[in-house]
């Protein structure tokens, strides 16, 4: 038979057969850049360029150098970024949508800038980052009206294929039928900031910042119907219940159907649970 053997080759070794590297064997030097990729932008919204269309997501758009410096880094995809104010201690984290802005620009979603406190025409910096898969998000909707949706779980899958990234702390912008809910992002795992891209991620609501528990009224004990008894009965009676074992020793005398609790086998029985008129046993 033939035998076919496979030699993996290092990447310094066959820069040195193909002349790179520097050494005695080499005519040429590769550039091999080494380092993230770091550019400072000018920031304007989407609307700007009439791309409206990605507030509904975390991606920018950047200038076409930004893209030959990208490849010159060997940067591939998913290409993800830190998008920091420079001027405050605000970061989050995006990926990008295309290369067309006009150079020394970026543009990015307006509620964006607002999470970066950044004006238009404010300074941002951009720097390529490499990401954890997203395994885990707890978020944590502003109002209760995300849970007014038929079903926000699917409406939240389907937005969150607009996003790239999430970054723990975020108030991120989900779009359904032409509002918008703003959504904190409480926690990311296994890192502060995740991919989420291709991946599969457990999704955990808390209740919404504007929720409040309903107050349950208090219900007033229902009053059994007056039943008209001798004196010896009601002696008899008295002498029947213990008021510390809260029992009745001989058994319950029914005096309307409304009014009596349903007696345990032992002849124990707890008295107006709470529920209206129901008397219901432990």
């Amino acid at each position: 038979g033939i035998r076919v053997v496979v030699f993996l080759l290092d990447m310094n070794i066959l820069r040195n057969l193909l002349g790179g590297g520097g050494g005695p064997m080499g005519m040429h030097n590769f550039d091999m850049p080494q380092g993230p990729f770091t550019a400072t932008y000018r920031v304007y919204p989407v609307s700007f360029i009439d791309k409206g269309d990605l507030e509904k997501g975390n991606k920018i758009i950047l200038p076409s150098s930004a893209l030959e410096q990208l490849a010159r880094l060997h940067i591939t995809y998913p290409m993800l970024f830190q998008i920091a104010n420079p001027i405050v201690d605000r970061k989050t984290h995006s990926g990008v949508m295309e290369f067309i802005a006009d150079e020394g620009t970026c543009f990015m979603p307006y509620w964006m800038m607002q999470n970066l406190l950044l004006q238009e025409g404010g300074m941002v910096t951009v720097q390529s980052v490499t990401l954890p898969k997203g395994q885990y998000v707890k978020i944590q909707p502003h109002t209760t009206d995300f849970l007014d949706i038929a079903n926000p779980k699917a409406v939240l899958e389907h937005s969150m294929r607009n996003f790239a990234a999430l970054t723990k702390g975020d108030s991120i912008v989900i779009n359904f039928n032409k509002k918008n809910y703003e959504i904190d992002v409480l926690d990311t795992r296994p890192g502060n900031a995740i991919s989420i891209i291709e991946t599969d991620v457990e999704v955990d609501f808390a209740p919404p910042k504007d929720y409040v528990e309903p107050v349950r009224a208090p219900v007033a004990a229902p009053t059994a119907a007056p039943s008209i008894a001798s004196g010896a009965e009601k002696e008899a009676a008295d002498d029947d219940f213990d008021p510390m074992s809260r029992r009745i020793k001989g058994g319950i005398r029914p005096t309307s159907s409304a009014a009596v609790p349903k007696a345990k086998a032992n002849g124990s029985f707890t008295a107006f649970s709470g529920a209206g008129h129901t008397l219901r046993k432990k």
